[in-house]
């Protein structure tokens, strides 16, 4: 008799664990797999609009459309600024997002800080305004989109220092 009670509490704690288990991982790919919000936001197109998508207490995803780029060949890229606040300790991913016309994911710029977002979109160009203290607030760094994606970018901070961001299609 004990064995069998033995057994079942085994198997109460691995359906615990499993359960936890499962928990955890359809969690984590909903904070990961953002398609659908994302979506939702190149479908509604609201230049310079800010959405907030509260995933959990610990969770949210704030996109920000920052408008169409077409370039001189005629290809056209949708543009978004992507944060993602995350775990216990409020941690930021931070991504410049890029999708066709038929709001296909076509690549990102992961930036370092959300303040290394761009602003608005200008004539085709991404306009990033300095807002971190110890960078220049009179420098403004442009990107120009209209002959396609850069492989990288350079954006100034003070002088001549500042970060390089890079595409990347993954």
């Amino acid at each position: 008799m004990k064995t069998n009670r033995f057994l079942f509490i085994i198997t109460r704690w691995q359906l615990l664990a499993l359960l936890f288990l499962i928990s955890c991982l359809t969690n984590c790919y909903a904070q990961l797999n953002d398609d659908s919000i994302r979506t939702l936001v190149l479908c509604r197109a609201k230049t310079g609009k800010e959405y907030v998508f509260k995933h959990s207490n610990e969770t949210t995803t704030y996109l920000k459309y920052l408008g169409a780029i077409k370039t001189k060949k005629g290809t056209s890229f949708k543009v978004l600024n992507s944060v993602w606040i995350w775990g216990l300790s409020h941690r930021a991913t931070n991504r410049l997002l890029i999708y066709n016309n038929c709001n296909q994911y076509i690549g990102q710029y992961a930036v370092t800080i959300t303040s290394d977002l761009p602003d608005f979109i200008k004539n085709d160009q991404l306009i990033f305004i300095n807002s971190e203290d110890n960078c220049d607030p009179k420098l403004i760094t442009r990107v120009d989109l209209s002959r396609g994606l850069p492989k990288h970018f350079f954006l100034k901070c003070k002088g001549n220092t500042g970060d390089i961001y890079t595409f990347s299609n993954e």
